[in-house]
């Protein structure tokens, strides 16, 4: 079983514990790696991000619970970097590269904030065209590595967060394939690992990581790697249905790595 976590969010945005309350959790569980990140900061949306200015504070702090730590756990300083935030990701260990909103005639809109606000976004915003939601994700999606300079690709397809069972719309249905294949096809080349994200079955959204399967061997045919991540918000989901999705993956011809540093 895989033994490190790199998508993990504490108190410092959204996250309920502290940064060391999650050390010592990922201690208890043996883990090898852990990596804090924290939601980089967006002027428009401050409910989930790290507060303006606190970028210093966090790596301050990730790097005194490293020295503290040092010999029973390697701990690496990360931000999850937003399409549309302006701050530089500079002085992190890592990046993960993510897109949680849609711009539409200079409004954002959050894609995965409540299954409420998703519906009323497909039906305000894109006129009950889940499918033109999509579209306009998955575009954003093929251009996040541009945008963000990302070491991993975070939950590439977060707009089926809500979908489970279909609820909102059919994940097979053409344009939303043919949407999400062409941000598959560009962001394989960059050769950075796409994310699978347990964070959504966390939480009771979904009963399985995202990418769905679809696009899981469709980014493993292209020769795309992967790494899972649990997106914990709190101590109790480190590692979170990593030994199931392990096998899962593999019989999905997913080519699982653990993420190491340069």
């Amino acid at each position: 079983m895989i033994l490190e976590d790199f998508h993990v969010h504490t108190c410092f945005c959204d996250g309920k514990d502290e940064p060391e309350q999650m050390v010592l959790a990922a201690i208890k569980l043996n883990m090898k790696k852990i990596g804090l990140l924290h939601h980089s900061y967006v002027p428009f949306d401050e409910k989930f991000c790290i507060k303006k200015g606190g970028e210093r504070e966090f790596i301050a702090e990730i790097d005194s619970l490293r020295q503290k730590y040092c010999g029973k756990i390697e701990i690496y300083c990360g931000i999850e970097q937003d399409y549309f935030s302006k701050p530089p990701a500079d002085n992190y260990d890592y990046v993960i590269g993510s897109v949680h909103y849609v711009k539409i005639n200079g409004k954002y809109f959050s894609v995965d904030e409540s299954v409420e606000t998703f519906e009323k976004i497909a039906n305000d915003v894109f006129g009950g065209d889940y499918y033109a939601f999509a579209e306009e994700y998955f575009r954003l999606v093929s251009n996040v590595l541009e945008k963000t300079n990302a070491d991993i690709i975070g939950h590439f397809d977060l707009i089926s967060k809500f979908n489970e069972s279909g609820r909102f719309f059919d994940e097979k249905n053409k344009r939303y394939i043919n949407a999400a294949n062409f941000a598959i096809e560009k962001l394989v080349k960059y050769k950075i690992p796409f994310e699978v994200n347990m964070g959504a079955a966390a939480r009771g959204y979904k009963t399985e990581f995202y990418p769905n399967e679809y696009f899981i061997r469709k980014i493993a045919g292209f020769g795309g790697k992967f790494i899972l991540s649990s997106d914990a918000h709190s101590k109790d989901f480190l590692c979170f249905g990593f030994e199931k999705s392990e096998e899962k993956l593999k019989s999905l011809g997913a080519d699982l790595q653990k993420f190491r540093q340069n």
